[in-house]
């Protein structure tokens, strides 16, 4: 008789969390990239698309240590955060 191999995964369960994140172009190229729910979440890319993943790394990392250290894990709800207004304004001199 033949035993059955029985898998022996398991099964990981993770939380999504959700932050706003500021792309500011940088004057000598590329992006700088902060996190305002996660003080001293900034990093720097010289692509959107490489800075989108940068930004993801940092926020991770920030997020490990918070758990490693049994620190409360910062939620952004939308009330918490509001855009910055952004307008261009014409002066004449």
């Amino acid at each position: 008789m033949q035993k059955k191999k029985t898998s022996s995964r398991k099964i990981v369960r993770a939380t999504i969390y959700t932050y706003t994140v500021l792309f500011e172009p940088a004057v000598e190229g590329g992006y700088t990239v902060t996190v305002p729910m996660l003080p001293g979440v900034i990093t720097e890319a010289e692509t959107l698309a490489e800075a989108r993943g940068r930004v993801k790394e940092a926020i991770r990392g920030y997020l490990k240590v918070l758990r490693k250290y049994r620190e409360p894990i910062p939620i952004e709800r939308r009330a918490e955060f509001r855009r910055p207004i952004t307008e261009r304004v014409a002066v004449s001199i």
